[in-house]
């Protein structure tokens, strides 16, 4: 059975060809009181918010997902 916390309700773009937006560690927003997450590019790669934090890695801002 599916609970209502396991499926994706939203995504948005946060980066866009236009706009790029970049980020320190420090600044990586939590989404839905961190019920959600950001995906972050790094120099290290793609990946989620909380990674890029304890990794102490910024870097630009794709997506935000709930």
């Amino acid at each position: 059975t599916r609970r209502s916390s396991d499926l994706i309700t939203e995504i948005s773009r946060v980066s866009r060809p236009g706009r790029r937006v970049y980020v320190k560690s420090t600044e990586i927003p939590k989404v839905k009181s961190g019920r959600g997450m950001v995906l972050v590019s790094t120099s290290k790669g793609v990946m989620s918010g909380k990674e890029a934090v304890k990794q102490k890695l910024g870097g630009e801002l794709l997506l935000k997902v709930y």
